[in-house]
């Protein structure tokens, strides 16, 4: 889709809500003429057409202008929120950035500079045809974190069809595609963003009561903190009509009790990798996991259990990581699924299975049994190293309420009995006070 009918769109929408940040609303003429203001200042830091640019801060009116005047100038623009500060050196050099625009909390902007060192054929390829170009970085959990290249043209393509104007939260982070994707969407089609300034139960239910809040995309581990904060009935949340959930498994236990605490909410799963974009989906239900992934334009298909896609929002390539490709020009996801009447459950990721002696184990599928006990609150399932089995399951657990580790163990046990084979049951257990997630609100698998 051409850019330039976005632009046209902002200036049609006028004086509707585009922004809501810190309090104050910012409409489509504000952030028309921010727009504007941000191509004179391109001019003034002599940005050119095609340069490699930085956006280092977060979801803010200034940022989205920014971000918004640097695709219109045909810029490669590389988002870079405040949590990846102690991977910045490292991310410039693989994304070979030739500018950077920081915009702080204040909204206080400063420009940096570097070499002019741009080499990589991706780069060059977006030089070379005038299209803007994206960069995101993976979350790096299970290793070096991959550098995705993103073109423009082929991302806006989804939102030529035109959706319900919502008043839709900004959860996801602004280096996320999930968070692009709920940027993208909601102004395509005239509705207003929430920006959150702090991603915790107490902020987004502050804000949702407030700005009678429509969409909230998020995470099951956000959700499952939610769940648990019983913050929800301190606060109006019937404003709610959708709540969107992705990047990792959804626990059966959680869905459940989402559904039975929010029947008027419609609760969908949503399905994308920063390599591909997020896809059209539809839940079989708001109570099941099983979903539809794709359509006639993006097609899927498994190969020995692991889901494999061809959409026109995928990416051009990694700058730092070899091809996911197969021969045929299919995206390796590494995803296992399951199918079940024409719909898809996400059972893992490949790179998270343990192997114990030479059987599978799915952590998800664990977690979701080992979720349903009383007293524990959270938990994650990876691999121990052992010099008998390979690998033994482990359990980090939170619970609710103080308990004894031995008699924590033989409950678990025979809890366990009948729901899982015996080399899935975790063989060490670990209490927590606090399960450790990223800034993406995504639990760590990553063997120990």
């Amino acid at each position: 889709m051409d850019f330039q009918k976005l632009l046209q769109k902002i200036k049609d929408f006028d004086k509707t809500e585009a922004i809501i940040w810190r309090d104050k609303v910012f409409t489509y003429a504000w952030l028309d003429k921010a727009i504007q203001r941000w191509k004179h200042t391109l001019l003034e830091l002599n940005i050119k057409t095609g340069e490699v640019v930085e956006i280092e801060g977060d979801y803010s009116p200034a940022t989205v202008a920014l971000l918004l005047a640097l695709v219109d100038k045909g810029s490669i623009v590389v988002p870079m929120a405040k949590s990846s500060s102690s991977k910045k050196e490292s991310f410039r050099k693989i994304a070979q950035i030739e500018s950077s625009i920081s915009i702080d909390e204040k909204e206080n902007v400063s420009c940096q500079t570097f070499s002019k060192n741009v080499n990589h054929p991706l780069l060059l390829q977006l030089k070379n045809n005038k299209h803007a170009g994206l960069i995101l970085f993976s979350s790096g959990s299970t290793g070096e974190s991959k550098a995705i290249v993103h073109d423009w043209n082929l991302l806006l393509e989804k939102y030529k069809k035109p959706s319900k104007a919502r008043r839709i939260m900004v959860f996801l982070l602004f280096d996320h595609i999930g968070g692009i994707n709920t940027l993208m969407h909601t102004l395509f089609n005239g509705g207003c963003v929430v920006i959150v300034k702090e991603r915790t139960p107490l902020a987004v239910c502050e804000l949702i009561d407030k700005y009678k809040v429509q969409v909230l995309p998020t995470s099951p581990t956000f959700l499952n903190l939610l769940l648990h904060s019983h913050l929800y009935q301190k606060y109006d949340l019937k404003s709610l009509e959708l709540i969107t959930y992705g990047t990792e498994v959804m626990p059966e236990i959680i869905l459940k009790r989402l559904h039975t605490l929010f029947p008027d909410v419609r609760l969908s799963q949503t399905y994308g990798l920063t390599e591909i974009g997020i896809l059209k989906t539809q839940s079989k239900s708001s109570e099941s996991l099983f979903m539809k992934i794709g359509d006639q334009e993006n097609p899927i298909r498994i190969n020995d259990g692991k889901l494999e896609i061809k959409a026109t929002t995928t990416m051009l390539g990694y700058l730092n990581a070899e091809s996911p490709f197969t021969e045929d020009g299919w995206f390796k996801t590494g995803d296992l699924v399951e199918e079940e009447e024409g719909c898809l459950r996400i059972i893992g990721r490949s790179s998270d299975i343990i192997n114990v002696g030479g059987e599978k184990v799915y952590p998800a599928q664990v977690e979701n049994i080992i979720e349903q006990m009383e007293n524990v609150e959270d938990v994650v399932v990876t691999g121990e190293k052992s010099p008998v089995t390979g690998q033994i399951v482990k359990a980090t657990v939170k619970l609710k309420q103080d308990e004894n580790l031995m008699s924590f163990r033989k409950r678990m046990m025979g809890f366990c009995k009948n729901k899982l084979a015996l080399f899935e049951i975790p063989q060490k257990i670990v209490f927590v006070d606090k399960i450790n997630y990223g800034e993406r609100f995504k639990k760590s698998h990553k063997s120990c």
